[in-house]
């Protein structure tokens, strides 16, 4: 492959880099209420094509100062926002661990931006800007807009959108004792998506016929 062949990770996605998001919070609202916990996945692909995990970074994060807490949120969830036993750490160098570590994965596998796939994404991918947004952190690997939710893709492909069953539907074994899990339910998730992706390949759906996939490379992944 020559220098300016694009890898078949950058073919795959359009130059995207794909990184499986999840958050666990203090509520819904991404401007007010706490984030309390991140995990992020890195996908790798081999010369087949064939996604698969490659490293996921998990932080618990203490609340931004001011931080609104839903007594609702903290009872689904069961995290105890101000136990010492979280050891967590400032929202701002959990964020900007993930997104050294994103642009890491990212540049190794040849792409151009990453793109954050979750369950419902609208929900986490919101969380991560607010947070990105409130820590004033410029150099970020992430599309500010672009998600790939496999909410609706497991609705297409398996019938399912609850990230539980949708995980059984795929083989994927889900323990909901350890669900609500920023670290649990991030890596279930790239599990699925990576299923997804490579069943999809598996019954002639990818690679493109080759004037389509051609056309594909020669937008830039930014022009949205």
């Amino acid at each position: 492959m020559s220098e300016n062949t694009p890898t078949l990770f950058a073919q795959r996605f359009r130059g995207f880099f794909p990184v499986v998001i999840d958050v666990e919070t203090a509520g819904f609202n991404n401007n007010t209420d706490a984030l309390l916990e991140i995990a992020a996945t890195t996908l790798k692909m081999d010369e087949n094509g064939v996604l698969s995990l490659d490293q996921t970074v998990h932080f618990h994060i203490e609340p931004f100062e001011g931080a609104n807490i839903e007594a609702a949120a903290i009872e689904f969830n069961g995290i105890d926002p101000f136990s010492p036993l979280r050891g967590a750490v400032p929202e701002a160098d959990a964020i900007k661990e993930i997104c050294k570590a994103v642009r890491k994965a990212q540049k190794a596998a040849g792409c151009q931006r990453s793109v954050v796939v979750a369950h419902n994404a609208a929900f986490d991918h919101g969380f991560l800007n607010a947070a990105i947004e409130r820590n004033n952190i410029k150099r970020t690997p992430f599309h500010p807009f672009v998600s790939f939710d496999t909410t609706s893709l497991a609705g297409l492909a398996l019938g399912q959108t609850v990230l539980a069953k949708a995980c059984r539907a795929a083989g994927i074994d889900f323990d909901n004792s350890q669900a609500h899990s920023a670290l649990y339910d991030t890596e279930r998730t790239a599990e699925l998506y990576c299923y997804i992706v490579n069943k999809w390949q598996a019954l002639g759906g990818w690679p493109l016929p080759n004037e389509q996939h051609d056309t594909q490379q020669s937008e830039a992944p930014d022009a949205e």
